[in-house]
């Protein structure tokens, strides 16, 4: 058995822990979060594929109540600004990382992550596996950091249009755990799988560096509450929660070529 098995088992794995868990919960739906996004893709010399990114990211909630803080920027609620790196062994494999810096009011985290990435041919789709590890470090204001572990699965194919306008639709899962070696009495009680996201797009290709993806997610976090008990010991709340976020987001990419040929750069969808 491979590392590529390994993955897609993990993925499976993954997919049936959160069936149980849901089974089992009860199921909050919050308001449309808006994620616009702007991203900046340096195509590195010498390489087909190797690149530097730069992606700039508000988060609008629209069931604030229209609570406005004034330390928001450009009306956003929160935000996030991400570096990140990636390198190809070979047309299937590569390595990369990213260090992410997420605000919200006073509050920040910084969040550096290693990723491995495999894509492969199925049929007429190309399958993408994702695998990575990032570690949180919170303002000093904020609870403790922590480690996570993500996997992301994805389908896509692309449909050229014309020599210089092409569609990507894409449809792809993630689920996200807590890593720890040791679990302490005074930890608090977690699930298994802490998150997930069912993300659907699709990618617009304008000429050779421009890109334009509109996307829908349905993201979940899955949360042990403090239970509630009436007069007769009976639970009445609290205990698993399942929050649900429906996300409406467009990222809008630019890509810098530094001369290199377009159509040998084989570029990622702006889900990095």
């Amino acid at each position: 058995m491979n590392l590529k098995h390994l993955l897609v088992g993990a993925i499976l794995l993954a997919g049936f822990a959160v069936q149980s868990a849901t089974a089992q919960s009860r199921r909050t739906l919050s308001g449309l979060q808006l994620w616009p996004e702007l991203q900046a893709e340096l195509a590195l010399p010498d390489s087909e594929s190797d690149y530097l990114l730069l992606a700039v990211r508000g988060q609008k909630n629209t069931d604030n109540n229209g609570y406005s803080d004034p330390a928001r920027f450009l009306g956003f609620d929160e935000q996030r600004v991400t570096l990140g790196y990636e390198h190809f062994w070979n047309e299937r494999w590569s390595i990369g990382g990213t260090l992410g810096y997420f605000s919200a009011s006073k509050a920040y985290v910084l969040i550096p992550e290693v990723l491995l990435r495999h894509r492969s041919a199925i049929g007429p789709l190309t399958f993408g596996q994702r695998l990575s590890v990032e570690r949180t470090f919170p303002s000093p204001t904020n609870a403790k950091g922590q480690t996570n572990v993500r996997l992301r699965a994805d389908l896509e194919k692309i449909f050229p249009l014309a020599s210089s306008v092409a569609l990507r639709p894409r449809l792809s899962y993630e689920a996200a755990t807590h890593f720890r070696l040791l679990k302490s009495d005074t930890d608090p009680d977690e699930r298994f799988i802490q998150f997930t996201s069912l993300r659907a797009e699709v990618g617009c290709r304008v000429g050779n560096n421009f890109d334009f993806t509109p996307w829908f997610a349905y993201q979940t976090n899955y949360l042990v509450t403090l239970p509630q008990y009436d007069a007769l010991g009976n639970q009445t709340s609290g205990g698993k929660l399942n929050l649900v976020t429906p996300v409406l987001g467009v990222d809008v990419r630019y890509t810098i070529l530094q001369g290199q040929d377009a159509a040998k750069h084989k570029q990622l969808p702006t889900q990095h």
